[in-house]
């Protein structure tokens, strides 16, 4: 049982992606889709983050310039990778641009169709597609 407890970071990734993937698939407006995804990428970053550190594990920064004296001191100390912390920065960076142009989109859809509803933008899209077809049609029946 202690070691379930031990990896509550891990159920909390999973659980915060859950959440993330219903809000994806079960809402209809944009802006709430955005955030499901959202909240899918930061339990992805927090899993990442949670499987770089390592336990009792220090910063791989030696202190010394002496290299006999580097050799012992890193026999003696466990470090953690720098490598997925730094990897979920960038992934931070890309995803704050990403929610700022999704939500532009969003803005701009809100703009053009009076809504940002999914379905209602799919169904006046349709309308409109069946009414320029309906349009050219009864261009190509007067030519004839």
């Amino acid at each position: 049982m202690s070691s379930y407890l031990g990896l509550w970071h891990y159920h909390a990734c999973i659980l915060l992606m859950m959440v993330g993937l219903f809000a994806v698939i079960s809402r209809q407006h944009l802006v709430k889709k955005i955030l499901g995804l959202t909240i899918t990428q930061v339990s992805v970053i927090m899993f990442f983050v949670a499987m770089g550190k390592v336990r009792g594990g220090t910063a791989p920064i030696l202190e010394t310039m002496n290299h006999d004296a580097v050799a012992r001191q890193a026999q003696d100390v466990v470090f953690s990778n720098p490598i997925p912390h730094v990897l979920m920065l960038t992934a931070i960076v890309v995803g704050v641009a990403t929610n700022a142009l999704a939500l532009s989109f969003v803005v701009r859809i809100k703009e053009s169709y009076g809504t940002a509803e999914e379905d209602e933008v799919l169904a006046a899209d349709h309308a409109a597609s069946v009414a320029e077809s309906a349009k050219e049609h009864s261009l190509e029946s007067e030519a004839t």
